[in-house]
């Protein structure tokens, strides 16, 4: 399966991400999976790279070409495929193409911004791919309860909380990609509420 993963390039970031996520690399490539990715070396996307490739998996880094033109630095150049893309939009089109299904681990605006596209095109039936969000050390609790509330509010229908599911470990998020079975749903059922 290719999983495409969505996570920080910040190199900021806490040490306890960095080796979580590794891991997680690590063992989706022991469980036969690949690695889709935005094709950072620093910070949470270079870490899961980095684990992918411990375990022997193949990474395919997706990125526009600003970023090799201008700090190629910032680039996995160790992926077995690195695509180039005229703009971000493209980038994000091609992970969301390759990818079988999408795993979110901590990050800041970009993956924010990831998370909730792919989430949208679900709930508008535009994929049926398996969404996880993984938890690490509850970073995620917050949006989890401001999910809640909106949905709470009715500006989301509560079915949408099962386009996606929260876990804190990493076998229970790779189980739950490798069994996943998508379910058919309507976009005019659930802006009714039926």
């Amino acid at each position: 399966m290719n999983i495409c993963v969505f996570g920080a390039a910040s190199a900021n970031i806490d040490e306890k991400y960095v080796k979580e996520v590794e891991k997680l690399g690590e063992k989706m490539a022991n469980r036969g999976h690949s690695l889709v990715f935005g094709a950072g070396s620093t910070g949470l996307m270079g870490a899961v790279a980095r684990g992918v490739r411990r375990g022997g998996g193949k990474v395919h880094g997706i990125v526009p070409a600003f970023f090799r033109d201008e700090d190629v630095e910032q680039l996995y150049l160790d992926s077995d495929e690195l695509t180039y893309t005229e703009t971000m939009a493209e980038r994000k089109f091609l992970m969301e193409e390759a990818a079988d299904a999408f795993l979110v681990v901590p990050g800041g605006v970009g993956t924010f911004e990831e998370f909730y596209e792919v989430l949208t095109l679900k709930q508008l039936g535009r994929h049926n791919k398996a969404i996880v969000i993984f938890n690490i050390d509850g970073y995620y609790n917050d949006l989890e309860r401001f999910m809640r509330s909106v949905t709470e509010k009715k500006f989301i229908t509560a079915d949408c909380k099962d386009l996606y599911r929260y876990f804190h470990d990493i076998d229970e998020c790779l189980d739950y990609l490798e069994t996943y079975v998508p379910t058919e749903f309507s976009m005019a059922k659930r802006k009714r509420g039926d």
